[in-house]
């Protein structure tokens, strides 16, 4: 009973950091925007803008939602769900710190994470051909295939990425992955996988289709592509699942290879004993999360997009060749250190 009870508090107080941070997160990239374009950014509702997330839940409560005729109506309503159930089920396996007292910081450490992740991930792209599908229009059905067509492309480079990590530390438990990097930073797996760091990150973009691979929205080419039809809460769900799959795509990376919760310069590197310990843990593990968010936010605004084709031949003809070459190199250096 205990086990259970557990286990919802740290599914609801997972939650709302979540959606806390994917609000802030969309403050973020207003802020960072407008200090690149010389701009102020949000700075009428609350100190320094910090309510406009707020404001913009009410808009979205507030805002008529408008079903256009035309549409497939059961499906229309069905995919923001889809696109955005995904999301928060991937944090469910992603190991956030060591321990608070004796419960361990993690909702489901399962002995096959990485697996659980990729195949909950793989689902949102349903939701998102699903609203190109329902909306019965031309600029989003070639924004929902877009859209497939770019998550088969680089799902596939992102799945060969992770194989070197798992052939390193010899477990697909995301918990024993960060115990492998335990010792000193340079065990950090991005220093000894930079290939795999890097295939990954630019797979994490496309996957969260996020500028400079935004092809599935594209403005200017397909008005907004599989949202165009969308307003209101169901438009805010198609917002908030890009952001809370931004968040889930950093904290995989951290996880897999910045160390996640672990700083061994600051004596970070064990479980925590202490109520103190495991606070320090959680505030590591979101201090790297947030720097990699910044990173993605910048991209998106120092960046131009991609071309389709461009899009496609990075992917098939770039990335899964060196991923399946990098896969090559570590099990050769593996069996050579094993002889």
């Amino acid at each position: 009973m205990d086990f259970v009870l557990y286990s919802f508090i740290k599914i609801a107080v997972v939650v709302g950091v979540l959606l806390t941070m994917v609000a802030y997160s969309v403050w973020t990239e207003r802020k960072v925007s407008a200090w690149i374009q010389d701009r102020v950014g949000p700075n009428r509702v609350g100190p320094a803008g910090l309510l406009q997330p707020a404001s913009d839940l009410l808009k979205f409560v507030l805002k008529e939602d408008f079903t256009p005729d035309h549409v497939r109506k059961a499906y229309f309503w069905l995919a923001p769900a889809i696109t955005l159930v995904p999301a928060f089920m991937t944090i469910a396996v992603i190991p956030f710190g060591s321990q608070l007292g004796s419960q361990r910081m993690v909702i489901a450490d399962l002995n096959v994470g990485i697996l659980y992740t990729f195949g909950i991930v793989s689902l949102g792209v349903y939701g998102i051909v699903l609203a190109g599908y329902a909306s019965n229009s031309k600029y989003p059905f070639l924004g929902g295939i877009r859209s497939s067509a770019q998550m088969i492309s680089y799902e596939i480079a992102m799945g060969l990425s992770v194989i070197p990590v798992f052939l390193l530390v010899g477990s697909l438990r995301l918990s024993d992955v960060i115990t492998y990097q335990a010792s000193s930073v340079f065990s950090w797996i991005i220093f000894k996988q930079p290939l795999a760091f890097f295939i990954f990150m630019v797979a994490a973009f496309a996957e969260t289709n996020r500028l400079p691979f935004d092809l599935p929205e594209s403005e200017q080419e397909l008005v907004g592509g599989y949202h165009t039809e969308y307003s209101a809460m169901k438009f805010a769900l198609f917002f908030l699942s890009e952001y809370a799959n931004m968040i889930a795509a950093s904290a995989m990376m951290v996880t897999l290879f910045l160390g996640g919760w672990t700083l061994p310069w600051f004596g970070l590197d064990q479980p925590a004993q202490t109520w103190g310990q495991g606070i320090a843990h959680l505030g590591v593990f979101f201090g790297k999360l947030v720097l990699l968010l910044l990173v993605i936010i910048w991209v998106r605004w120092m960046w131009p997009r991609f071309r389709f084709d461009q899009l496609m031949h990075l992917g098939w003809l770039r990335f899964v060749p060196l991923a399946l070459a990098n896969i090559f190199v570590t099990a050769l250096v593996l069996w050579w250190q094993a002889k």
